[in-house]
């Protein structure tokens, strides 16, 4: 059977053998008809919120936190919309935040392909700085003692309004709502000392759980010390379609739209699989190595142990090449290496977290790439290198024998596959 798997801005199409392949995708949802009425409605009538308007008084400055170029937030029509219900508001007294937690500033052109360059031209537009002290205000402390550092921009507006997407998120249970505050515009310490070794190795920090999580009630907590924020998140489908709107107060909207993409995302499988194909839901989450470790996360919950899974996963912008994730990697001779650093006490390393999941899903199962870098790339991050991923399969299978069984996630993250 020919499967496609979402790859960069386009898709593989890959050969499987009938009668032992099983396909997980997430339960197709129609998009809406009228995005932009959806959109403005909601906006009018919130969930939890009053309307947005009514939240900015004369001469209110206003903040909008979007996402990055990592993101499939569709920025360039949800900002443009959003902006045009903000039109009574003078240009001069918005501020765009481009919430890109950790990650590196956006590029001018860039910005323009997420907001257009209409937007761009006519409204201040500023990517986050995680490490610039001046940027950042002190709003108390994390669990363990580090200060809870969110962008001063951000913290200072008189209305903030959190704009992304909602889709399964591998530690932190699910993206959007606050977490467009924390990480999305939180300080590096910040983020490092949330997604620390102990978080991420807590077994609630995980796909489609937040009630109990460390990470994600930690960050809702400090999301919560900023002041009231309205959110605008929005539900895609793989066409990146929009599905649902969740306007209005910040945990409220955020919920309703939680239980949206659940109901579509959440796939049960009865037992796990020896080989699984998974993506990283394809451009622009398949950018970076960095990201393609949810498509690993996602596959790994129904892999069998010591079995395989195969990652397809474009990388176009490498690793990234000397990130703190690439020079981590390069510092330690295998997986288990990487783990034994992280419980050292007292090491801490930006992106870590990213490392030590990779690593622990490595205790699992082999874990094979299919990308656009370089085999030398691919082994220095202690990966194996797949330049064919249907005869890839077809060799395991041999290996295996006749009752050996494959599962594909052709969205990869999209999808939370779980065992009954």
């Amino acid at each position: 059977m020919k499967v496609k798997l979402a790859y960069g801005q386009g898709s593989l199409t890959v050969e499987l053998p009938d009668g032992r392949t099983t396909v997980i995708e997430p339960s197709h949802t129609p998009g809406l008809p009228d995005e932009r009425a959806a959109v403005l409605q909601s906006l009018e009538h919130p969930i939890g919120a009053r309307p947005l308007r009514q939240w900015i008084k004369p001469g209110d400055r206003v903040c909008i936190a979007f996402t990055d170029i990592t993101r499939a937030t569709p920025n360039d029509r949800i900002i443009p919309w959003l902006l045009d219900h903000l039109s009574h508001v003078p240009r001069e007294q918005i501020t765009l935040l481009n919430s890109l937690g950790t990650h590196r500033p956006n590029t001018q052109a860039e910005l323009e392909k997420l907001l257009t360059p209409q937007v761009v031209r006519n409204y201040r537009v500023l990517n986050h700085e995680p490490e610039n002290p001046a940027a950042l205000v002190t709003l108390g402390a994390t669990r363990d003692g580090t200060p809870a550092l969110i962008n001063r921009h951000f913290v200072e507006a008189d209305v903030r309004v959190v704009t992304g997407f909602i889709e399964p998120h591998f530690f932190a249970g699910f993206s959007g709502g606050p977490k467009g505050i924390m990480p999305g515009v939180a300080g590096l310490e910040t983020v490092m000392s949330n997604h620390g070794a102990r978080n991420i190795g807590d077994p609630k920090s995980a796909f489609g759980i937040t009630v109990g999580n460390p990470i994600w009630e930690e960050m809702r907590d400090i999301a919560l010390r900023v002041g009231p924020a309205f959110l605008l998140n929005v539900s895609l489908n793989e066409q990146r379609g929009i599905t649902g709107v969740f306007a209005g107060g910040l945990l409220e909207a955020h919920s309703v739209g939680i239980e949206f993409v659940r109901r579509s995302a959440m796939q049960k499988v009865k037992s796990p699989f020896e080989v699984v194909v998974t993506t990283n839901s394809g451009y622009p989450l398949d950018l970076n190595l960095y990201q393609g470790v949810k498509g690993m996360s996602a596959a790994a919950r129904i892999a069998q142990e010591s079995g395989t899974i195969i990652l397809a996963c474009e990388c176009r912008e490498g690793v990234p090449p000397g990130s703190p994730l690439d020079k981590l990697l390069r510092s330690a001779s295998s997986p288990e290496e990487i783990l034994a650093m992280l419980a050292t006490p007292r090491f801490v390393r930006p992106e870590q977290w990213q490392a030590q999941i990779q690593a622990l899903i490595q205790r699992k199962a082999k874990v094979l790439v299919h990308s656009s870098l370089p085999d030398e790339i691919i082994r220095a991050a202690h990966l194996t290198p797949c330049r064919d991923i249907g005869a890839a399969v077809r060799e395991c299978l041999e290996l295996l024998g006749p009752e050996a069984r494959v599962a594909v996630l052709p969205q990869g993250p999209l999808t939370i596959p779980y065992l009954a």
